[in-house]
């Protein structure tokens, strides 16, 4: 044990120890707890440093000034601390022994009973690794780590042999909180641990209670299992085999009946995962939906093989419903749709154009292989996925192809036409309604009230610009609405 504690590597703050020091100083106990102990035995910094205690909360709210007791019939009392500097101030959790019982609606005990063992808080808990504890009034003297910590179920051992074990009878900790069974799978894939047998089998057991818990717990445990783990992947394929992803992304195992034996090595799924783990962070969920439009729109065609069409499109609306069920920020399921929307944008070569009998671009001569976009197409394009997401939906691109090894594509595409777009962005160039030299308050001047109609003016105007920027000024702008309000009376 010595070798994964040592006071002289793991320190405690200086807030928490002011909360310790009168803990202690009032008679009470003051144990480190939860996940601090096990991210300290991992050589990790702890985000949080919960504190139990065998202070009830009227204790602590007489001997802390300052403290929020909104949990307190749970035994939680929130401490607000000064750290000593600057007169910042921390809060620190400290929480009552407790014990237990009666669950209801698969997460809420029906009772809590305080204790004054910490070996009884600690048996409530759910895995060994989360139920260790050290005695923090003794940490910092001269003794043996025998003296200050506590590891009543081997977490230790669990810890060396890199597993997740449920403390006590598994079944009876996935039944009484469902959340549990979905944190055993993220911090599997987050510590690139195993799940120990019986629990795994647990998990599967007490999928009625997992289905319970609310949809914004689970978009929780989904987004640390995406974004702290080293192969998300890991984390995907557990809650696949658990049942659990059924629950929430039923759609991802329809992927995995989408064969793709046209230029893909991979079924859909498999091939999902392979681009989320190599995407950074930013495009980590757009990677991991970014083909589930193939879901709805394989066909077999003429020439007797496997078609996606319009995938993209299909699956930018289906990932903004799964994001949407998952209660995830309305900006960020847009985001995150449109980097799937634009994902097969192409950047056209020479040899391409040629096969297809499609004529040079006049305005831009390319690299020898590659025939580039019109000047006014780069502003179409920019105009459609967003200035802010070309970056992103470039990475996006390179995940999916090298996730391929069948892909053809070229990552020279990607560079070729970023100079291009760098090129038209340092030219006067107009991409959004907003950049006109005209508004709508110019349109009621001339007769057009606020309406669709100003809208489909606006786009139609922007239009003209996008194709000539040097059209982008007021005179031409009002001469070209008034020919627009003309042709939309006759035709009304």
């Amino acid at each position: 044990m010595s070798e994964n504690i040592n006071c002289k590597t793991f320190t405690i703050p200086g807030y928490v120890m002011n909360v310790v020091d009168i803990l202690t100083s009032n008679g009470y106990e003051a144990y480190l707890v939860g996940g601090a102990v096990r991210d300290a035995i991992l050589k990790k910094s702890p985000k949080d440093f919960d504190i139990a205690t065998n202070a009830k909360p009227e204790d602590m709210e007489k001997i802390f000034p300052r403290c929020v007791t909104t949990n307190a019939r749970f035994g939680t009392v929130l401490v607000i601390i000064d750290s000593g500097v600057n007169d910042e101030k921390f809060d620190v959790e400290v929480t009552t022994y407790r014990m237990e019982a009666d669950y209801f609606g698969g997460r809420w005990p029906g009772k809590v009973e305080f204790t004054s063992e910490i070996i009884n808080d600690l048996s409530r808990r759910d895995f060994t690794i989360n139920a260790m504890a050290i005695n923090l009034a003794k940490f910092n003297e001269l003794n043996t780590e025998e003296d200050y910590f506590l590891d009543p179920f081997h977490g230790i051992d669990d810890i060396k042999s890199r597993m997740i074990r449920a403390v006590g009878s598994p079944l009876e900790r996935f039944n009484e909180d469902g959340l549990r069974a979905f944190k055993a799978c993220r911090l599997a894939s987050e510590l690139n641990f195993d799940i120990e047998s019986t629990t795994f089998d647990a998990i599967k057991q007490s999928l009625s209670v997992a289905k319970m818990i609310s949809i914004e717990r689970i978009r929780d445990e989904f987004i640390k299992t995406i974004y702290h783990s080293e192969k998300p992947s890991v984390g995907i394929e557990l809650f696949r085999n658990s049942g659990l992803l059924e629950i929430f992304i039923p759609e991802l195992l329809e992927a995995m009946e989408i064969e793709q034996p046209h230029f893909h090595e991979d079924n859909v799924y498999v091939h999902s995962l392979k681009v989320l783990d190599l995407c950074e962070d930013a495009i980590k969920i757009a990677g991991l939906l970014h083909d589930i439009g193939k879901i709805k729109t394989k066909i077999i065609g003429p020439d007797g093989l496997t078609h996606f069409y319009g995938h993209d499109g299909v699956g930018a609306d289906l990932a903004e419903a799964i994001l949407g069920r998952m209660r995830f920020p309305k900006n960020e399921i847009k985001r995150i749709a449109n980097l799937i929307r634009w994902h097969m944008f192409f950047y056209p070569s020479n040899e391409w154009r040629k096969n297809n009998k499609i004529e040079e671009v006049k305005d831009y001569t390319s690299e020898e292989d590659f025939g580039g976009w019109s000047d006014s197409a780069i502003r179409r394009f920019i105009g459609k996925v967003g200035e802010d997401s070309i970056d992103d939906l470039f990475k996006l691109r390179i995940a999916d192809a090298t996730a391929n090894p069948k892909s053809v594509f070229d990552k020279k595409e990607i560079e070729l036409l970023q100079d291009r777009i760098a090129d038209v962005k340092a030219k006067d160039m107009v991409l959004k309604v907003k950049d006109l030299d005209i508004n709508g308050l110019d349109l009621q001047d001339i007769g057009v009230m606020p309406s669709p109609f100003m809208r489909v003016v606006l786009n139609k105007l922007l239009n003209e610009v996008i194709e000539n920027p040097s059209n982008n000024n007021k005179e031409y702008l009002l001469s070209k609405a008034r020919e627009l309000i003309k042709a939309n009376d006759v035709n009304g």
